[in-house]
């Protein structure tokens, strides 16, 4: 689970001190990967992330990894709700749903529109937009919810980022390995098991809340398409990397400081489509922590963006 925010002795702040708490009090993850709050205001978020090589999916077309855009959707999702509120209560991703419009363009930066345009007692809803050039110009689509209050921790106001002590986003070289074109996985260690399942370990760069601390939703978002990607390949002996047209991940519990494991199954294949769901989870396959159901678009090469 994505989380952040409260605290045993709640402090209301205003709103421009709740933004500026924004800004410098994201996830280690979000902290390390250049994630800026850019704009602001009530219940709205705009935000951006730096082009970086590790960001790429595929070296053969320099595409960035759909776990890269999911993980700036979910915090950047998350920040619009923070806006939506005081302050002083925990948010946690119950669901983001991501519908992919068209590839990000290699070497420009991503930026996202997030409005949290409902609240609850205890749930809040959200809708956000990733571009490069113009929000009309969709990169992906997001939906979410969040529920509020989910835990005792709170970020903006307990603690703040060290930044003269922070990880740095790496992709070791491995020209041999199953990710040898995806700097993206290699970045976050995913590696794949004898079994078929695919292990990510834990590391501080992933973490979400650091608090608890709990793993980034975006990052267990990363992990399952990651699974997916890497089975369906597998299991349908493609050459081509499937292109992801839409993902749906549920949180089921909160990540913890452990290694992640993943392993997913062809729901229905079709022609050009392929339904697939993945699961997540750490020291108990019947408890996983997250799952995924998604569709994929089967390509006969690299570098075809048939529709």
């Amino acid at each position: 689970m994505s989380s952040s925010s409260t605290s045993d002795t709640p402090t209301t702040l205003s709103f421009e001190e709740l933004a500026e708490a924004i800004k410098g009090r994201r996830s280690d993850y979000g902290h390390i990967s250049g994630l800026q709050l850019d704009r602001y205001a009530p219940a709205e978020a705009w935000s951006s992330l730096p082009y970086r090589p590790v960001f790429v999916g595929d070296t053969e077309t320099g595409v960035l990894h759909g776990g890269v855009v999911t993980a700036m959707l979910d915090e950047s999702c998350g920040m619009a709700v923070q806006l939506a509120l005081d302050g002083t209560r925990a948010i946690a991703t119950l669901d983001l749903r991501i519908d992919y419009q068209k590839p990000a363009t290699p070497g420009l930066d991503i930026k996202a529109h997030s409005v949290c345009y409902r609240t609850t007692r205890s749930i809040a809803f959200v809708r956000s937009t990733a571009y490069q050039e113009s929000e009309d110009d969709p990169v992906a689509t997001a939906t979410a919810c969040f529920m509020i209050g989910a835990n005792r921790t709170n970020m903006l106001a307990d603690r703040r980022m060290d930044d003269g002590n922070v990880s740095t986003l790496e992709a070791p070289e491995d020209p041999n390995g199953p990710f040898a074109n995806s700097p993206f996985a290699r970045c976050l260690g995913i590696r794949v098991n004898d079994d078929g399942t695919l292990t990510m370990p834990f590391s501080p760069m992933i973490i979400g809340n650091p608090i608890l601390p709990a793993i980034h939703g975006g990052m267990t978002g990363a992990f399952l398409e990651t699974t997916a990607i890497l089975g369906v390949r597998r299991e349908l002996g493609t050459a081509a990397l499937p292109k992801p047209i839409g993902l749906t991940v549920n949180y089921l519990r909160s990540g913890r400081a452990l290694d992640s494991l993943a392993n997913v199954s062809i729901v229905k294949q079709g022609r050009r489509i392929v339904a697939f769901e993945a699961r997540a989870w750490q020291d108990d396959p019947d408890k996983p922590i997250a799952s995924a159901f998604g569709h994929f678009m089967l390509r006969p090469a690299p570098g075809n963006d048939e529709e």
